[in-house]
């Protein structure tokens, strides 16, 4: 393990059997009805990743899961893992293409263990756990698991020994029921990476409190900490410091707002923006109304030590009136040629598509191919592909240009059409 892996884990999991969380493989039993509730619940009390068990049977209610599993996905401000109802390689693309960072094969069937070379070879061996109940199950696959998976499973806490004596894979353990001097323990093995399971999905809002005491005990646990403290910044008259907030995608400034030293050690403590406000002199923390929290990615401070920029993951809206940025008054402007990244371009012509779709226009050809229906889509998108390859045989690039943007407009039709934003598509290339 390297980097930010070197830290031990609390992740929760969501039993996905017919659209809720139940509470575990073996009981069926409802305990939440929306499973994107309980993800907000994890992204709110700092959870590290998540584990998605698809307990789905058949074709029909596999897909209707991986629909939910694209929603807990886009919903997550951590890794999600997926598991479950894997059969085939064609299983494992489509729980990554739904944002699952990794999946985990299960080793107590055999089918699954005959994928393993097969789909890491194809999506990279970072994206590949293997779930298993035995340790006998990973001695008698040792060579496949090192070479082909980047870490492991554990669905039986009683074979944690068993499991570091015959490989040097991290692992995590899921529990169901353990005191808290246990789970120390269990934490204190070199290779246990992480800890799932319903100890930690019933005990999800003490994760602050519990990686508090895992420092105390040496055992390290990823939390927000700030390299400057509040004496080290230079405060305005009324003892507070100025904070912009930026979105971390796309660097739209969304907001500005004022810190306190309680506000400031908040933000550090939670990982989500509080601010003070200065109209009501009390602390504000951004969404505890709304919902629309801001996630902390950074915080930085200018050179003056007077100001810091926070980059947020943010949550809806970030201005009071609904408006995405509270910048939107325009008070003066002089014609300039404005300088927008490819990503921004790309995004607003999708943005114009959709509106199309939703509000037809006569005439237009993005209706007509909509009108026409996929397959009318999937023939234009094929006939521009063919014209980039006869363009590229022609010394002028300019040809290939042309035909790359027609080519990229009826991608975004198709785009539309099945539902899927650049932001999903980013975020895999990224992950690649």
């Amino acid at each position: 393990m390297n980097g930010s892996d070197n830290f031990k884990k609390f992740v929760p999991c969501i039993y996905l059997y017919h659209g809720h969380a139940v509470r575990r493989l073996t009981d069926c039993s409802v305990v939440e009805t929306d499973p994107l509730r309980l993800v907000n619940l994890y992204n709110d009390n700092n959870a590290d990743a998540l584990i998605v068990f698809d307990m789905s049977q058949g074709d029909q209610e596999h897909e209707e899961a991986l629909d939910m599993i694209k929603e807990i996905c886009a919903c997550a401000e951590m890794e999600v893992i997926g598991a479950g109802n894997i059969r085939r390689m064609e299983d494992v693309k489509k729980l990554l293409y739904a944002g699952c960072r990794r999946v985990a094969l299960d080793y107590t069937r055999a089918d699954n263990i005959a994928l393993t070379e097969e789909v890491s070879l194809k999506f990279g061996k970072n994206k590949i756990l293997a779930s298993y109940e035995s340790a006998e199950v990973i001695a008698a696959n040792r060579e496949l698991l090192e070479q082909y998976v980047s870490a492991l499973l554990l669905m039986n806490p009683h074979q944690i020994r068993e499991t570091e004596s015959v490989t040097a894979l991290p692992f995590y353990v899921q529990v169901n029921q353990v005191a808290l001097n246990k789970l120390m323990e269990i934490f204190s093995y070199a290779n246990v990476c992480g800890v799932t399971g319903n100890t930690i999905n019933d005990n999800y809002r003490e994760v602050l409190t519990l990686k508090k005491l895992c420092r105390e005990n040496g055992i390290p646990v990823e939390t927000f900490e700030a390299a400057c403290q509040w004496a080290d910044f230079k405060k305005n008259a009324e003892g507070l410091v100025p904070v912009v907030v930026q979105d971390y995608r796309t660097l739209e400034v969304l907001m500005m707002a004022y810190m306190n030293q309680e506000a400031y050690e908040q933000t550090i403590r939670s990982g989500r923006m509080t601010y003070f406000s200065r109209s009501r002199g009390q602390l504000w923390l951004k969404g505890e109304t709304s919902g629309h929290f801001q996630y902390v990615k950074s915080l930085t401070a200018d050179c003056d030590m007077d100001t810091i920029l926070a980059k947020v993951s943010q949550v809806g809206a970030a201005c009071h009136t609904g408006a995405r940025s509270c910048f939107f008054n325009e008070i003066s402007k002089k014609y300039y040629e404005e300088t927008v990244s490819p990503l921004q371009v790309l995004d607003q012509v999708l943005q114009v598509i959709k509106d199309r779709k939703e509000h037809p226009k006569e005439g237009s050809y993005t209706n007509y191919l909509f009108d026409k229906g996929i397959d009318k889509i999937l023939k234009k998108l094929g006939e521009e592909a063919t014209e980039i390859v006869i363009a590229a045989k022609n010394p002028n690039a300019n040809e290939v240009k042309y035909e790359m943007s027609d080519f990229l407009y009826h991608m975004m039709v198709l785009m539309v059409q099945k539902d899927i934003g650049w932001e999903e598509i980013m975020e895999e290339l990224a992950n690649r």
